[in-house]
């Protein structure tokens, strides 16, 4: 098999594929999407943190400077959500937006809501127990996360139901060459989505409450379609690694039943599990970032212009980097994994995910005594942000 993103058994099982392209060609031209793929852990770490690379080349350049050709029109709602958030700018504005939204992320603030966190996961999980099982991502892994960022943003609870879709097809886009169908979604998305902001920023800044929204509505140097953008950002970057990378690790832990049972007993393991089960089988798989000035990478010369792919999950399994990196081990604690990034781009919201994810995992072992598979599951198509639809379960309480 061959690196395919749009072929389902790749997706499905991609790392063979990423072994090989370790080991004889660490740094390959994919043509269908026009990118370097970068394998190795330690160039796609070093090339996280290079400043000659950047998530855009706006900054320095016209789409037309560049060689590249301009997005169609009507995608134009899309990105002026997405280039108002942090995550597809570059410094000096990017310093500026995460500046303004990190105070809400300081490890004090985000230890403080663990027994929020705890409280939430907790009721979700009893409500799963208590029907005998049923699809814990639609059940647990969404609703979790989705919910601690909507009540740190202030969503009122009756358009929370909202933002999953919305958030589903704005990702959409960044998959590798999405559909006409995938684009016009996520133009919909961008659209519905930023207006909905906006009049709450609005609402927000005539009547603060104690939210986030309400401190982002205060700040004067912050534009609307900034905080638009940055809350567009917060909600989908806020829950899409949580749901996938809970939905891939009880898969992952249900085909290595050994590992679940020593975390059954052991639940100390859960933080390491946590990191474990995110290296083992990434949810976010690729990275994108644009060729600023001339690099070379092994040899290879990647010209001004180039867009290269970074492969999170063929890093996460590089022998170079990880002892025996095919195999699932809980209590892994040398785990340099990069499935949040690195660099200036860094996950904002990695330890926010982390407490969910441990939180959630020790509410499943500890108000079950046995949780059982249903049926394989089967993977969503897209690759990029990778995850499994459903993962339905046989619940029995503790």
């Amino acid at each position: 098999m061959r690196f395919d993103p749009r072929n389902p058994v790749f997706v499905a099982h991609p790392y063979d594929v990423y072994d090989e392209l370790r080991r004889t060609a660490p740094v390959t031209y994919y043509e269908p999407t026009d990118q370097w793929l970068i394998s190795r852990h330690a160039d796609v770490n070093a090339l996280l943190r290079d400043r000659r690379l950047g998530r855009t080349y706006l900054h320095v350049a016209t789409h037309e400077e560049f060689g590249r050709r301009p997005e169609p029109d009507f995608q134009e709602p899309f990105w002026r959500v997405s280039r108002n958030g942090m995550l597809e700018v570059e410094p000096p504005l990017h310093t500026r937006l995460r500046r303004l939204v990190s105070k809400a992320f300081t490890p004090r603030m985000v230890e403080s809501l663990r027994p929020r966190v705890r409280a939430i996961a907790g009721g979700l999980v009893d409500a799963f127990v208590e029907k005998g099982g049923g699809d814990l991502i639609a059940e647990v892994a969404e609703p979790l996360p989705v919910t601690v960022i909507a009540e740190m943003l202030g969503i009122p609870e009756s358009d929370r139901h909202l933002l999953r879709p919305w958030s589903a097809d704005m990702c959409g886009m960044y998959e590798l060459n999405p559909t006409p169908e995938a684009q016009q979604a996520a133009v919909r998305a961008a659209e519905e989505f930023e207006a909905y902001l906006k009049g709450l920023a609005r609402e927000r800044a005539a009547a603060p409450g104690d939210d986030l929204i309400s401190a982002l509505a205060g700040i004067e140097e912050l534009t609307e379609d900034e905080l638009a953008g940055t809350c567009v950002l917060l909600l989908n970057a806020g829950h899409e690694a949580t749901v996938n990378g809970t939905g891939n690790g009880w898969w992952s832990l249900f085909r290595h039943p050994e590992e679940l049972a020593r975390l059954r007993a052991d639940r100390s393991l859960l933080p390491t599990a946590v990191e474990e089960l995110l290296r083992y089988d990434t949810p976010l798989q690729l990275f994108e970032r644009w060729v600023l000035e001339d690099i070379e990478v092994h040899g290879v010369r990647i010209p001004r212009g180039s867009e290269v792919a970074l492969l999170f999950g063929s890093a996460n399994r590089d022998p170079e980097v990880f002892v025996d990196p095919d195999r699932l081990d809980v209590g892994r604690a040398d785990n340099p994994h990069i499935s949040f990034g690195a660099g200036i781009h860094f996950c904002l919201g990695a330890p926010l995910a982390r407490i969910e994810m441990v939180e959630s995992f020790g509410a499943l072992l500890d108000r079950t005594s046995e949780l059982e598979l249903v049926s394989e599951p089967v993977w969503k198509p897209g690759y990029v942000i990778r995850g499994l639809h459903s993962l339905d379960l046989r619940a029995a309480a503790a």
